[in-house]
């Protein structure tokens, strides 16, 4: 007698699917494409379909709803197949547009739809975010009372940031913004801290160079990567940031300390004003329509520190927006200043005098971050910030050949070695000890005179006595232990240096 094998699994299931099913009207809408155009799709004939909605096309393509008009609907077209064209049937979904989200991110480059570009396979990721979820409640957040050490002497000492705090790059084109926002990246290598970095509307060879260096220099391992190239759609470039956002959502959400650098919202706005007057909305000031404030906010409202009682973890937004020609009053960088908790503001002139990196103090501030930084750095930085700005106002009037007392010539001659000390080169993070540890000795008057050479030898010294201490210091250490450190390694004072 022949043997029987037992049903398979995958029959059961179809078994158990045949015995469940059930005759009956079932209710399903289907509408028609009007035109498409630009990455733009008008539909008519679908009545229940709602704002932000996933709408499938025959063709496969997907669309997400974006206007709402009173003969039709207006959506934007994620991946349209060019045989969609005019006539085409469209289907209502009842779903919202998510992302996939988890630690499988790290190190990847994907689209704002989570579509691998590294050539990669997709990464395995079991969980999935909306875009654009609601901001954390007032009761789920805590005051930003941890430092983000950037890595930047003028940053750390003059302008600190905290952790879950929303700070814009501001300046011209060719400033350095975006140099800056990626040394502040490649600090946070050992930090514990989780970067996001979105492109949007980049030139395809300005993105592969930043992949590049965050690859050679090891930081790709704890940052990914969201890519929108100028040659995409707006409505990619449209989503980008709030996808970017997700993607650390997830990782706040679980306690983590994330950093997300939107480079940069100018091309962003753009975007949102093209799909707009595509889809017919009035034009406001500047052709933006009139919810571009609106937009911009809600995305940045979503960077907070948690209370502990959520998870303590931490976004800390770095947006970037570009003037031009200095004028910081245009529409789009006034919007950003006011929603951000402070500005850092690249100057062209100090750019091409080579003060590198380009920020001008005098319209630079963090509003918060003095509240996070940490005590030892902060009580070493003290007045200095006031006192920079006063060496500032006192030098332009040694232009005029105007006759200073000694006290003003001393306020002159530490303006000076302080203006040294804050240049940096490109990719060369400093540690938070060699922070604090310049700070003491420019406080001790340790440098002598303010000749650059003479101030490198002083920090390449600092620098090497840190790394050859017996015992290694710490930022909690007390002054006591540092100020011995420093009598050590400067046994005659400045004129030992």
């Amino acid at each position: 007698m022949d043997r029987i094998d037992p049903p398979t699994p995958r029959l059961d299931r179809v078994a158990e699917n045949v015995d469940r099913y059930r005759p009956g009207p079932r209710l399903s809408e289907q509408g028609r494409v009007l035109a498409v155009g630009d990455g733009i799709a008008w539909v008519g004939g679908l009545p229940s379909a709602a704002m932000e909605e996933l709408l499938r096309f025959e063709d496969g393509s997907q669309g997400w709803v974006f206007h709402l008009g009173r003969d039709a609907l207006g959506a934007i077209l994620l991946g349209a197949d060019a045989r969609l064209a005019a006539g085409s049937p469209v289907y209502t979904t009842g779903r919202r547009l998510t992302l996939g989200v988890g630690d499988g991110l790290l190190g990847r480059v994907v689209d704002p739809l989570g579509r691998p570009l590294d050539g990669l396979p997709a990464p395995d990721l079991g969980q999935s975010r909306e875009l654009d979820p609601p901001s954390p409640p007032i009761v789920a957040r805590d005051f930003v009372n941890r430092p983000l050490h950037s890595g930047i002497k003028i940053v750390d000492a003059l302008i600190p940031l905290g952790r879950g705090q929303r700070q814009l790059i501001i300046g011209d084109n060719g400033t350095g913004k975006s140099a800056l926002a990626l040394d502040m990246v490649l600090s946070q290598k050992d930090q514990g801290v989780l970067c996001v970095y979105v492109l949007i509307g980049q030139k395809r060879s300005d993105t592969v160079g930043v992949i590049d260096l965050l690859r050679r220099q090891g930081a790709l391992d704890h940052t990914t990567v969201v890519v929108a190239e100028a040659s995409d759609s707006p409505g990619l470039k449209y989503l980008a940031p709030f996808a970017g956002c997700a993607v650390a959502e997830h990782w706040l959400w679980r306690g983590r300390d994330t950093l997300v650098v939107y480079d940069d919202l100018s091309t962003h706005a753009r975007a949102y004003r093209e799909l707009s007057l595509l889809l017919r909305r009035p034009p406001g000031r500047e052709a933006y329509p009139g919810d571009i404030f609106y937009l911009h906010s809600r995305l940045l409202e979503r960077s907070t520190r948690l209370a502990p009682g959520h998870g303590g973890g931490s976004l800390t937004a770095l947006p970037l927006v570009e003037t031009e020609q200095g004028e910081i009053a245009a529409y789009i960088p006034t919007n950003l200043i006011s929603i951000t908790d402070g500005q850092i503001y690249l100057d062209r002139r100090l750019f091409s005098a080579g003060f590198l990196p380009a920020i001008d103090i005098t319209r630079s501030v963090s509003r918060i971050g003095g509240q996070a930084q940490h005590p030892r750095i902060k009580e070493e930085a003290g007045r200095m910030k006031l006192d920079y700005l006063q060496f500032l106002e006192l030098e332009t009037f040694t232009r005029f050949g105007s006759k200073l007392d000694a006290g003003m010539e001393e306020k002159i001659r530490k303006g000076r070695i302080l203006r040294e000390i804050l240049k940096q080169e490109r990719l060369a993070p400093v540690a938070a000890e060699l922070q604090l540890a310049w700070m003491m000795a420019y406080q001790a008057d340790l440098f002598g005179e303010p000749d650059p050479a003479a101030v490198r030898r002083t920090l390449d010294r600092l620098e090497l006595g840190l790394r050859d201490a017996p015992a290694p210091l710490r930022l909690d250490d007390e002054r006591a232990a540092w100020s011995r450190w420093l009598a050590k390694l400067f046994p005659g004072g400045k004129d030992g240096a």
